[in-house]
């Protein structure tokens, strides 16, 4: 089914977090602008996930609050009242996301398929998307694309970044190789260990890197740092908590590469173009890992979901992930050293 066969005049992007997926997301706006430049583009979003969309070209950003409650929600809609779009791409299941489009005037209300669909979202969409062949997350995003009637869905990123954010970022940068850990997640069970972050570091250290430590302010990822930082055997740059979302981009823009669990800079590193090296338990890297880089996921999932449900990954639904919160801790450092090994190897070709 291909709802357009030429450019829409407007379309609504609903995507609000998190910043993982907004990247994904930003994908498959750039895919849908790349056929139709002349359509305008409304993307409502979170609030920190705007100051990564701030600025992207053609983009009309529209942020809606959560924690307003009620307020947030007739805020948005009175925001975009006289609005009325050809067709809102609804890419967020959460419930909260799907009252927002009730406000939302739309010909077609773009939603996810049986599949991958939850949280009652089939009851606030009118066109469902058949989900791909591919489990990843991105390429689910894409398949709204395809339904639009894009034709190259070819992932391909363009974030644009001020020179004061790259020199900020290149004022960090003491050596031509450097490695960027982002160790924490918000979700403190998807982090790797203080041990096994250091044990890396202190290897790359060894190579002629520089080491840099990266990440928001928040407690969890400001105390993973300094323990890590206590262990390691050199002076580490410890960056986290002291950059902007784009900072973050600029300087991980700039590294040789990226080593990070399940979280947000992983795909920011991806959108611009800088290889990861992932670290995942709970989530399947096949459906949320770093999209460009999956060869370089250090992966325990399938082993500890087999553990837990007796079932492959293959078996079960497309979102199961594993409930143990100590799962990171099956990652072994020589796993992780071995794959840096082999990613600087590649990178060297």
């Amino acid at each position: 089914m291909v709802l357009f066969s030429s450019a829409p005049k407007s379309l609504c992007i609903l995507r609000l977090s998190a910043i993982g997926d907004v990247c994904n997301t930003i994908a498959m706006v750039q895919a849908i602008q790349r056929q139709w430049p002349s359509t305008k583009i409304t993307w409502i979003t979170g609030k920190v996930e705007a100051k990564l969309i701030e600025g992207l070209p053609g983009i009309d950003t529209v942020v809606f609050d959560k924690q307003q409650g009620w307020r947030g929600y007739t805020r948005l809609w009175q925001q975009l009242r006289g609005e009325r779009f050809d067709a809102l791409l609804h890419l967020q299941t959460a419930l909260r996301a799907s009252i927002a489009t009730l406000g939302i005037r739309a010909r077609y209300k773009l939603g996810f398929d049986a599949e991958r669909a939850s949280d009652l979202q089939q009851f606030f969409t009118n066109t469902k998307v058949p989900s791909p062949p591919s489990t990843h997350v991105l390429d689910g995003f894409m398949q709204f694309a395809a339904t639009l009637g894009v034709r190259d869905l070819t992932p391909s990123w363009h974030i644009p970044l001020d020179e004061a954010d790259k020199l900020w970022a290149s004022q960090h940068r003491a050596h031509d190789k450097v490695l960027v850990i982002t160790p924490a997640a918000s979700k403190a069970y998807k982090n790797w260990t203080a041990e096994g972050y250091a044990v890396l570091a202190n290897h790359a250290h060894q190579q002629g890197f520089q080491v840099v430590l990266a990440g928001s302010p928040a407690a969890i990822e400001v105390e993973l740092g300094q323990a890590i930082e206590q262990q390691v055997d050199f002076p580490i740059t410890n960056l986290i908590g002291q950059s902007s979302l784009k900072q973050m981009l600029a300087l991980l823009a700039q590294a040789t590469l990226v080593c990070a669990p399940d979280t947000g800079p992983a795909h920011m590193a991806v959108a611009v173009g800088t290889p990861v090296l992932g670290l995942y338990a709970h989530h399947n890297p096949k459906r949320t890992g770093p999209y460009r880089y999956l060869p370089y996921v250090v992966s325990v999932y399938d082993e500890c979901i087999q553990a837990e449900t007796g079932k492959a990954p293959s078996e079960l639904a497309w979102r199961t992930r594993v409930k143990d919160e100590a799962a990171m801790a099956n990652i072994t450092s020589d796993q992780v050293i071995t794959m840096f090994n082999q990613l600087c190897q590649d990178l060297n070709r």
